[in-house]
Parts: C-alpha cells; sequence; structure tokens
C-alpha cells in the first residue's frame, strides 16, 4: 500500500488524537494532511489559530475562502487543498464555478471575486512582481486597504501550510474520488496523485 506521505507514522500524543478526532467528527475519516501534521499537532494548532483569526477578522464567507484557497493552491500546485476546498466551494457556488478557478478561468465569479482571486494567484507566483496598478485594481473592485491585507495574509498562511503538504508528499485522500464533483477531480490534474485507497482509520485512544 502506498503511503499517504513520505514520513513514517506520527507518535501517539494526545495533540495527535486530537486533531484525528476533529477529522473523524467532520469527515468521518482522518485526512492524510492530519496524519502528517500529527508530527507535531501544535505547530498545526497555532497555524489555523491564526488562519481562523484572519478569515473570522475579515468577515470571509466560505465561498471567499473557497475562492482564494482554490486560486492558491491551484497555483501552487496544491492537489490536496485543491481538491478539498473546490469541493467546498462547488458546494456554494456550482461545479463549474469551483473547477474554473481552479483552472484560472473564474468563469461565475463577479468582479470582485475575479480581483481577489487574481491577486492571490499573484501572491503565491510573484509577490515581489506586484505593482501599485494591482492594488488599485483591488481598490476599484472594491476592496479596502485592510481588506487587501487580510486577504494577501490568508492568502500568505495557505502558500505555508500547502508548501509543507506538498513538500512532505502528502497525497489527496481517496475519499475525495466518492465526495469531490467530476468536474472538481477533472480540473486537477496536477500536483501529487490522490492516494490509491483509504488509510486505515483506526484511532488509538490518547
Amino acid at each position: 500500500m502506498t503511503r499517504p506521505h513520505l514520513l513514517g507514522d506520527a507518535p501517539d500524543s494526545p495533540g495527535a488524537q486530537e486533531i484525528y478526532e476533529h477529522d473523524l467528527t467532520d469527515d468521518g475519516y482522518v485526512m492524510n494532511v492530519t496524519r502528517l501534521w500529527a508530527h507535531d499537532p501544535e505547530a498545526h494548532q497555532k497555524l489555523f489559530d491564526l488562519i481562523t483569526y484572519v478569515w473570522e477578522s475579515q468577515g470571509m464567507t466560505i465561498r471567499q475562502r473557497g475562492i482564494l484557497v482554490g486560486a492558491v493552491a491551484s497555483s501552487l500546485g496544491d492537489s490536496p487543498c485543491s481538491l478539498v476546498w473546490g469541493s467546498k466551494l462547488a458546494g456554494e457556488a456550482d461545479a463549474a464555478t469551483a473547477a474554473a478557478v481552479l483552472t484560472g478561468r473564474d468563469d461565475g465569479l463577479t468582479a470582485k471575486e475575479r480581483a481577489m482571486a487574481a491577486w492571490a494567484r499573484k501572491v503565491v507566483r510573484d509577490p515581489n512582481g506586484t505593482t501599485e496598478r494591482d492594488v488599485q485594481d483591488l481598490r476599484d473592485a472594491g476592496w479596502s486597504d485592510g481588506e487587501i491585507f487580510g486577504l494577501t495574509v490568508f492568502s500568505a498562511l495557505r502558500v505555508a501550510f500547502s508548501t509543507v503538504n506538498d513538500a512532505l508528499g502528502a497525497r489527496p485522500d481517496a475519499q475525495l474520488l466518492d465526495s469531490a464533483p467530476q468536474a472538481v477531480l477533472d480540473a486537477v490534474d496536477y500536483g501529487r496523485p490522490i492516494a490509491d485507497r483509504p488509510v486505515e482509520d483506526t484511532v488509538r485512544a490518547g
């Protein structure tokens, strides 16, 4: 059986148990990226505390977060987050819109959302190449300077999360073959391949 990532199994710990149980409650299985972050569950918690603080303080909707993560993850070539958040965006919009974001077309988005997605891709691909014109485009689309800062921090934090997952070989969960819309599955033709079969979801008590 192909391993879900490049590292060995994380040691048992109360922190690892906590993030496993969170996945089991929300998704019914433990995600491969969670098994990877179980090597340092406190780092996972602190990172997502910050990510959550940013989107909550900015009042970001699930749709907006789906667009941002989809734009970031696809630009980085990160298949796990693309599939997970592409599916979430499909639920908030539709599968065609989600697939469009993942392929950079942005069909189905408003002008304000298109500006946000375009900015997220620039944050990933060439942060030193951004210009005053790029920022003004965001303002013209209706984003305030404080919101632009929040979009940038959120995007950069998602880059950090995806980079760890990708570098250490985390593969998308096989369960996504059943849960992700076909248009989203077809759009994600990059990154690590989907896992061959589910990893046994037996979690020992901490």
